[in-house]
């Protein structure tokens, strides 16, 4: 079976459907586990003391947060180059559960950065680009909204998407494109050496798989309303006409 087939609205619901409750399940378990394991079950870094466990919500919050847009991306380029409806409608079902990301991103980056910087906020480079990103999701669900015409808005917003995606992309590198900056480098890294240690290591990667496992229910959740909604939509249209 192709994966263009779950193209088809019906198809799609269909799957939906099936693994909305695996998706919905695995997020719960990850997400309580990880976070219990996390905050009660770690113990305090000598460096940053209790402060290194908000780890467990701004790491797997960073990450989501760029990668949501990476993901509106995909969807957005096949919606310009097949014109498939369910993927314009997936990107826009997915930039609002980006928007929470971002802003949880920044929120516990504060709470970080105020007792080790000493500050609330610093315009250091993956900072400043984190911020520009949640303004270009803002910009993203503010298109969609101000467009009456759904498959316009779907061009324009895939447009934006194109034009974002350089801001995700400098989210993620900053640290590596710019040695200046307070933001240290990455907490998970291929090379083992740069990783935290194992004690926080194991209950992050559980709350990274919670927050993955919730951005595709969620994803998967919205893009069934925007498919009824727009439905619902044509019919209403149908009615007016007749």
């Amino acid at each position: 079976m192709s994966l263009w087939e779950y193209a088809n609205p019906v198809r799609f619901l269909a799957l939906s459907s099936r693994v909305l409750p695996v998706f919905w399940g695995l997020a719960a378990l990850c997400l309580v586990s990880g976070l219990i394991w996390g905050f009660f079950f770690t113990p305090n870094a000598d460096k940053f003391e209790s402060t290194v466990k908000i780890i467990y919500l701004h790491v797997p919050s960073a990450m989501m947060a760029i990668n949501v847009w990476v993901m509106m991306l995909v969807a957005s380029l096949i919606w310009l180059v097949r014109r498939h409806h369910v993927s314009a409608l997936a990107a826009k079902a997915a930039a609002p559960v980006g928007v929470v990301m971002t802003l949880i991103a920044l929120f516990t980056g504060a709470i970080w950065g105020q007792p080790m910087w000493g500050t609330w906020w610093a315009w250091d480079p993956r900072l400043t680009s984190f911020l520009i990103l949640f303004l270009f999701y803002l910009g993203y669900i503010a298109l969609w909204e101000a467009i009456e015409d759904p498959d316009t808005a779907a061009d324009l917003t895939s447009v934006l998407c194109l034009v974002g995606s350089v801001f995700a992309v400098l989210s993620r590198y900053a640290v590596n494109f710019w040695n200046q900056g307070l933001h240290q480098g990455a907490s998970l890294s291929l090379d083992k050496e740069e990783n935290v240690a194992d004690v926080y290591y194991f209950p992050l990667l559980v709350c990274i798989a919670g927050f993955v496992f919730l951005f595709l229910a969620l994803v998967l959740y919205r893009t069934g309303t925007e498919i009824r909604l727009r439905r619902t939509r044509a019919l209403q249209a149908r009615e007016v006409r007749a």
